[in-house]
Order: structure tokens, then C-alpha cells, then sequence
């Protein structure tokens, strides 16, 4: 993908100043635990998002999508969030936090390209906003902190786009490592690397060509149903977040919040500690807990926190059945997109076989491809 930079001349007649990129991200562990300041489990993808940047003499913005081969402009002066500009806002909410942040931002080129597939729970976006943040830091000469990217990236979608986004992809995309996962406290914004020594063994990321669902009600529906839990628990022992509570926490408020509340609750709680489980798992090389983990996780988001479908749950069910097929979960947010699955190297073929049959019984084929976990933010050669 390093011809962005062919595509940047061909656009801009100019030769990048800088190339970088930044992996995609799926959650291995920890789906709906950050909202409640918890532990996550993110891996960097092996498919990434690259940023060409050049700067110009004057104060204008050209963005340059490649693969669909479409143009935004804008300048300095008239920065401002546009829904029409869809991707290139992720840009623009990049630069206006640097402005906010008294950088001298020159007129930008800037083109964009990647095989990150958007909207199936993979965070293009967060690949989008971690490199750009990365490559005007290191053209600008910023020195920025982790922290100050990490903010920065994160808040182009939070602040410039009203995006209800965490931190955990923008972290994952910027400080990934090769060969391991990241697990990332969310509430200390702290994060250590975990080894993915995967022998003999597949992490296999299946798109299900389910759109995910823009159900916003939804989301906020069951992170209202948790503040209302955490508001009675509260009143018995301190604690700000579901994190700090336990399982007998919860059993003590039964009959005081209604049960579909308690559920989703229970289903962050032992999230939570499932993220550790994992993170040991994988430390000890045991893959077939580490497989009985994303199971049971899956049946969590179906059952509890109620954000799987169908077609998922299906391709869950049926993966099962195939010995060596470890185990498997929906990752993301939820109602559609992906599937993760640890998955033997002797049984991929019967995976993919399952996969004939899904397309047979819903009429469209999903793609699965094998995740080696990839570093994060990086520059490339122009």
C-alpha cells in the first residue's frame, strides 16, 4: 500500500513530505467494558490506513480519498465539521485539535488510502486519525506526548465529529506491538503488551456482511440501564464505575433496579474479568481456554448485554461444531460485523466450509482473513 505516495504525486504534483500508517483494530476481550472504565483486549491488525502528507505556501486543505477517488477542500480559516466531508472530517478533527492546542498548522495535501474495510467494527477511523496525528507530529516537529496523541486522535471523532468513541482503538492504532496483543486499562489509560505466540494456531477476523446497525438508541438505552445500576450500587460501598463492583455487588441490589439493567451489568462485570482470564491464557500458551473465553463472551453479548444477530449467533453455533475450532465471538459494537475466532491450523478449511454454508442459508458471502497482530503507527518510505 506504500502507493499512496504515487497516488499523492499524481493528485498533488508534489512529493510527500511524510508517509504513515496505522493498523486497523478488533477487540479480542472487553466488548462493552470501557464505557465503564474497564480492561480491554485489542489487537492491531495486519491491514492498514495510510497518510501521505505534504504542506503548501498557503492556508488551504486538500484531501485526497484514493480508492474511491474523491476530493475535499477546505482552509485553515474555515475549518469546521461538514457531514458531506464524511472521511475527510476525520482529517480535519485531527488538525483542529492541534489548532486548539496553538499549533501553527500550515495549507496540507494530504491522501489517504488503506485496505481497512470501514463499518464493520474495525476502526478505519481510528487508523485514519492515529496517523494523521502521527505524521503532522513528526513533519511539524511537534514532540507531542503519547498522551497528547492519543487525545488528539481521539477527540477528531469525540469533539470535531460528536462520535460517541473511546480510547482503546486510538491507543491500539498508535502504540501496537508486533506479535502481541494489547491490554489496555482503560480508567489509567495504561497498557501493556501480550504476547500472540500463536504455533499450530489461527486468529481468523470474519466480516459477516451484516451492516452494524446505527442504533444509537440502543447503545445509549444500555449505558443508561448501567448508570442506573451503578447509582443504587453506589449507595452501598464507593465506586464510580462498574469496575469497582463485584458479581455479589450486583446479586445484593436484586429486585432494587429492573433485571434487564442487572444483566447488562453482569455481562460488564464478567467482561472485566474475562479480559484477565484471557490475558493469562494467552501468557500460559493455553489456547483452548483462551477459545472457551471468546465463547463464553459471545454468548454474554447475546444473552446479557443482548448486542449479537442472527446471522453471528449462527456462525457461532455452527464454528462450534467443527473440532478445532477453539472459539469464536461477534467483536465490535455489536448488532452485525465481525466474528473473531481462534481457529487450528488442520481445521481452517472446515471453518471456511461453515462459511459455504452461511452464504447458502443468507444469500451473501462473508470474508475471513487470518489476523497477525501488527505494530502500531509507523512512518513508511516515500
Amino acid at each position: 500500500m506504500s502507493d499512496v505516495s504515487t497516488h499523492h504525486r499524481a493528485e498533488f504534483d508534489s512529493v510527500p513530505d511524510i508517509v504513515v500508517s496505522a493498523p486497523g483494530t478488533v477487540n479480542l476481550m472487553g466488548a462493552h467494558t470501557e464505557e465503564s472504565e474497564g480492561m480491554v483486549l485489542q489487537v492491531g491488525l495486519n491491514r492498514r490506513m495510510f497518510v501521505a502528507v505534504s504542506c503548501r505556501k498557503d492556508q488551504s486543505l486538500r484531501f485526497f480519498a484514493a480508492d474511491p477517488g474523491e476530493r475535499k477542500r477546505t482552509t485553515i480559516s474555515g475549518l469546521r465539521y461538514k457531514r458531506e466531508d464524511r472521511w475527510a472530517n476525520l482529517v480535519k478533527g485531527v488538525i483542529a485539535g492541534l489548532l486548539e492546542r496553538n499549533v501553527r498548522v500550515p495549507g496540507l495535501n494530504v491522501t489517504i488510502r488503506g485496505d481497512v474495510p470501514s463499518g464493520i467494527g474495525l476502526a478505519s477511523s481510528a487508523a485514519i486519525t492515529s496517523a494523521t496525528v502521527s505524521a503532522l507530529d513528526t513533519c511539524l516537529e511537534l514532540g507531542l506526548s503519547a498522551r497528547d496523541r492519543t487525545a488528539i486522535a481521539v477527540g477528531a471523532e469525540r469533539d470535531f465529529m460528536g462520535r460517541t468513541v473511546g480510547q482503546s482503538e486510538c491507543i491500539t492504532a498508535l502504540y501496537a506491538v508486533q506479535d502481541a496483543a494489547l491490554a489496555i486499562d482503560t480508567r489509567a489509560a495504561r497498557y501493556a503488551p501480550v504476547g500472540l505466540e500463536l504455533s499450530g494456531i489461527k486468529l481468523l477476523v470474519t466480516d459477516s456482511k451484516v451492516p452494524i446497525s446505527p442504533a444509537r438508541a440502543e447503545y445509549e438505552e444500555r449505558l443508561a440501564d448501567c448508570r442506573t445500576c451503578v447509582d443504587v450500587l453506589q449507595e452501598r460501598r464507593p465506586g464510580r464505575a462498574l469496575r469497582d463492583f463485584t458479581l455479589d455487588d450486583l446479586q445484593s441490589v436484586l429486585g432494587r433496579v429492573p433485571e434487564t439493567a442487572r444483566r447488562r451489568c453482569l455481562h460488564v462485570v464478567h467482561e472485566n474479568q474475562r479480559v484477565k482470564n484471557m490475558v493469562e491464557a494467552l501468557r500460559r500458551r493455553d489456547f483452548h481456554a483462551a477459545g472457551r473465553l471468546l465463547s463464553r463472551s459471545h454468548a454474554s453479548l447475546r444473552d446479557l448485554y443482548e448486542v449479537s444477530c442472527p446471522e453471528i449467533d449462527w456462525l457461532v453455533k455452527r464454528s462450534l461444531e467443527t473440532s478445532g475450532v477453539l472459539g469464536i465471538r461477534i467483536t465490535g459494537n455489536g448488532f452485525g460485523g465481525c466474528a473473531i475466532a481462534l481457529v487450528e491450523d488442520g481445521a481452517i478449511d472446515a471453518y471456511y466450509a461453515r462459511l459455504d454454508e452461511y452464504e447458502r442459508i443468507f444469500g451473501f458471502r462473508p470474508e475471513a482473513f487470518v489476523c497477525r497482530a501488527s505494530a502500531g503507527a509507523r512512518i513508511e518510505d516515500n
